[in-house]
């Protein structure tokens, strides 16, 4: 009881004695009285503060772990089925993207020919019996599909139709060797015959184009285009098959071989077409792609390795005589470079143009664009002294002065005759 009653007793005096601090603090405004004991009292404590929770805080954040981690594992499994999902709309988006940009582009195809087509997707590669490379389409008799009709891609021919169902049809490719078309090199009527290699030929990608008159000649990079089949079954003429690679040359042969590379991508075929109704008229080589730009040359330095830069800079100086020989030797070799292009010579014009890094020219035309500006300089020339004797022949004025030592009332001479010798000296 003694201690209950004395702790009591303590607890009364404490509260009293805050009490007490309090008021006064609060009645003596701006002069704080026990400001000193307040700010020595806040550092004390504070820095009591600061070391516990420094000392405290790794426990409570612990147990603040322990306490969220099933949600945290919740929120975490279902952020990554959110990135599954954002990232196969991703895929499908982008894929949905590149079919329809072949798509796109084989309508564009088939209006250059004049083909209709029904538009189909690949979606299996399958074996049919007297076949090696055949696949299978979602299209089939439903949406008015038959056998032996053309097959092609937004790039050129893909194959025939073997065989037909109510809603899918088998598509032997060109790739094929028991498949063969009939083919002409672009811009001829000489017929061949392209077939393919298959996986035992070894040629990969490449095709077989068989010149039936072994006396035309076959470059490489001649483009093939189907010649079509009687009655456009099962090909269509016009349509853009490859770009030959190879050609065998070998003397007693009755035909001329060749290998092209298709221009379908037979390894990674997607969306085709089925060509269900012909054209009137053959294409003949409105379907083909245009043909690239030639490639452009390379420049000096390019041709001259990793060190290029370097000598070719040095190059430049001996040449303009932008070292230390001064302008000389660059106005001389200019000179002589004009002048080689002036004697038909335009080897050595165009060479200098390609060192400076500029697009190449023919020569004959820079020796005439030399040759135009000779002429304009020569003729600013003329001008310019025609210009210059009109103002010799000039009568001198009233207030001209007479020269020191000559008789104010002497009679002046010009150089009239002088002028006159002159001008019949440059006649």
């Amino acid at each position: 009881m003694r201690d209950t009653r004395r702790a009591r007793l303590m607890l009364g005096l404490l509260l009293a004695v805050a009490l007490i601090l309090i008021t006064v603090d609060h009645r003596a405004g701006n002069n704080h009285v026990l400001g000193p004991v307040r700010d020595f009292a806040g550092a004390v404590f504070g820095k009591v503060e600061r070391v516990g929770a420094a000392v405290t805080r790794p426990i409570t954040g612990f147990v603040g772990m322990l306490r969220d981690a099933p949600s945290a594992q919740r929120a975490i499994a279902d952020l990554r089925k959110e990135n599954a999902r954002l990232r196969d709309e991703v895929s499908a988006q982008r894929l949905d993207k590149g079919r329809a940009e072949k798509l796109d582009r084989m309508l564009g195809l088939a209006g250059l020919g004049r083909y209709r087509i029904v538009p189909a997707q690949v979606v299996a590669r399958r074996t049919v019996a007297g076949f090696e490379d055949t696949v299978e389409i979602d299209a089939g008799t439903g949406d008015g599909i038959r056998p032996d009709m053309t097959v092609l891609s937004d790039a050129g021919l893909v194959g025939r139709v073997v065989q037909t169902g109510p809603a899918g049809s088998t598509v032997a490719l060109l790739t094929d060797p028991a498949l063969s078309a009939g083919a002409r090199l672009e811009g001829g009527n000489e017929l061949g015959v392209v077939s393919g290699l298959g996986e035992a030929g070894g040629g990969g990608n490449l095709i077989r184009f068989r010149l039936l008159d072994s006396t035309v000649p076959i470059g490489v990079g001649r483009r093939i285009v189907s010649f079509g089949s009687q009655q456009s079954k099962p090909y269509v003429p016009g349509v853009p098959i490859g770009v030959v690679e190879r050609v065998d040359n070998t003397p007693g042969e009755v035909t001329r071989t060749a290998y092209a590379r298709p221009f379908t991508d037979f390894s990674a075929l997607d969306v085709v077409g089925v060509v269900v109704a012909a054209p009137k008229r053959d294409p003949r080589d409105a379907v083909l792609p245009p043909k690239p730009p030639p490639p452009k040359p390379p420049r000096e330095d390019q041709r001259r390795g990793d060190d290029g830069r370097g000598q070719g800079h040095a190059s430049l100086e001996a040449e303009w005589g932008l070292g230390d020989r001064g302008r000389g030797a660059g106005d001389e070799s200019r000179a002589t470079t004009e002048r080689q292009a002036r004697e038909g010579r335009p080897e050595a014009a165009r060479e200098r143009r390609g060192r400076h890094g500029t697009q190449a020219v023919d020569g004959e035309q820079y020796a005439q664009e030399q040759h135009a500006q000779e002429q304009h300089a020569q003729e600013q020339h003329a001008q310019e002294q025609h210009a210059q004797e009109q103002h010799a022949e000039e009568p001198p004025t009233a207030h001209e002065r007479p020269a020191a030592g000559e008789p104010r009332n002497a009679p002046r001479q010009h150089d009239g005759a002088a002028a006159d010798d002159g001008r019949g000296g440059r006649n």
